[in-house]
């Protein structure tokens, strides 16, 4: 029995269309998000009063919903910033050098070293933490800056951040917004993002060496990427160098040992972080610890709050979607057995429009891209799982595989491979303008797109 469409209803899926719109035209759509609450609220509580309060309700709902995700990111990069600081970044990236002798080996290893990092300090603060300590060694070898750049953007920005199954802020988002477990979208769209991966990956390397081989790229002077030893302490660098690396390592020890996942593994990520923020700034500044890590910690949720403060309003919006937020910001006035507006959704879809596999596993790596388009990735996510919601109700597929697939193409697009305002984190190291670096990257995310989703349409 399908459930009665409410003004509420309309409204919702008028104005998700409407965001829709202004993504592809590259607008922000913070102003539409609040707008869409402000209606659905006139409707739903019939006055002004009610529609306004409704607005910031919406932002506390999205703000339960993430503090998490925001919390660890936040720490993690005060610590980053620390070790930077200190010049351990430089003694951790060191070893890695003295293994890259070729071209390839120096494109896989930085990518590879970069994957890793990213999953625990996140892709931005991993640029600046090995960045430029490795470019000028993958310079020497012979690999051009561009190659450098696209390796980091492709394994970083790409691969690390569309899986985070460290910190976990991705799959997060887009399983709360689905409805399932965290655990779920990431086991269950392991295959997704190990084609994605793969595909993309090779399509990067196979257009580079030919761009090599035809001399299409022009290698720069070795000169003008010479690094400097910044160790100021290098004591406390040479252990935090050691201690660090081993800490996360027991981190990942004691998730497989203890079983911990989701809210769990991130919350001992980010209590090893605050533990070496602590320590480290105690040993370094003594008397002045007190006072320095609070810079550092304001620096990290300064960071935290740029990434996610524009992300609340559009998140608010779009929780709406769900039963429980729904209820939470607009007291019980669903129909009788609704499960949400977009599962009712989905139950409307079921029954007028031919949905199947591959419909919609195209749709979703579809609204995923376009959410993608803002060049954040991160801010379409609560879309891609409300959709992905939408179409595992209607057809009976795997909501957490549809809800890894959109969350690939959105952090793919947006989260800093293709979007060129969202590759200056590796631009700003390598110098080289964003457009040409998005140019380089368009190609083989493209491929890796359009293959995983003809993966996903065989397995969902």
């Amino acid at each position: 029995m399908l459930i009665s469409i409410t003004a509420a209803h309309l409204i919702y899926y008028i104005m998700v269309l409407v965001i829709l719109g202004f993504m592809l035209a590259r607008k922000e759509t913070i102003i539409p998000c609040i707008v869409g609450v402000f209606l659905i609220g006139l409707a739903a509580k019939g006055s002004v009063v009610g529609a306004t309060r409704a607005i910031f309700d919406s932002f506390i709902v999205a703000g339960i919903e993430l503090i998490s995700v925001i919390m660890i990111i936040s720490v993690i990069v005060a610590m980053a910033r620390l070790l930077e600081e200190v010049g351990a970044n430089y003694l951790m990236a060191a070893p890695i050098a003295k293994i890259i002798k070729t071209p390839d080996a120096a494109f896989f290893t930085i990518g590879i070293v970069m994957l890793l990092v990213s999953w625990f300090f996140w892709p931005s603060p991993a640029t600046a933490l090995i960045g430029a300590v490795l470019l000028p060694v993958a310079i020497r070898v012979g690999l051009p800056v561009i190659g450098f750049a696209v390796a980091m953007n492709i394994f970083g920005h790409g691969i690390g951040l569309s899986t985070d199954f460290i910190i976990q802020g991705a799959p997060t988002i887009t399983a709360t917004s689905g409805g399932v477990p965290v655990v779920d979208v990431m086991y269950e769209g392991i295959p997704l993002y190990a084609v994605m991966a793969v595909v993309t990956v090779a399509a990067s390397y196979i257009i580079l060496k030919r761009d090599m081989k035809t001399g299409n790229i022009i290698k720069p002077q070795v000169e003008m990427y010479s690094v400097e030893n910044t160790i100021k302490h290098p004591k406390i660098a040479k252990w935090a160098a050691i201690i660090v690396p081993i800490l996360f390592l027991l981190d990942i020890i004691a998730m497989f040992a203890f079983n911990l996942v989701g809210g769990d593994a991130t919350a001992l990520v980010g209590g090893t972080a605050a533990i070496v923020l602590c320590v480290l700034c105690g040993v370094l500044y003594k008397k002045e610890a007190l006072e320095k890590i609070a810079e550092y910690i304001k620096k990290g949720f300064a960071f935290g709050m740029e990434i996610f403060g524009p992300i609340l309003p559009i998140a608010g919006f779009f929780y709406l979607g769900e039963v429980g937020p729904f209820t939470t910001v607009f007291g019980d006035i669903l129909p009788a057995g609704s499960m949400g507006i977009l599962s009712d959704m989905g139950l409307l879809l079921s029954s007028s429009v031919a949905l199947n596999k591959p419909v919609a596993a195209i749709l979703e790596t579809t609204i995923g891209a376009i959410t993608g388009l803002d060049g954040s990735g991160f801010s379409g996510m609560n879309l891609a799982g409300s959709i992905a919601k939408v179409f595992g109700t209607a057809i009976n597929v795997s909501i957490a595989k549809l809800c890894a697939l959109g969350q690939i193409a959105a952090i793919w697009v947006g989260g800093g491979t293709i979007i060129p305002w969202a590759v200056i984190p590796v631009a700003a190291i390598t110098g080289i303008k964003p457009m040409d670096i998005a140019r380089k990257n368009l190609i083989p995310v493209i491929i890796g797109l359009v293959v995983t989703t003809i993966v996903a349409m065989f397995i969902l």
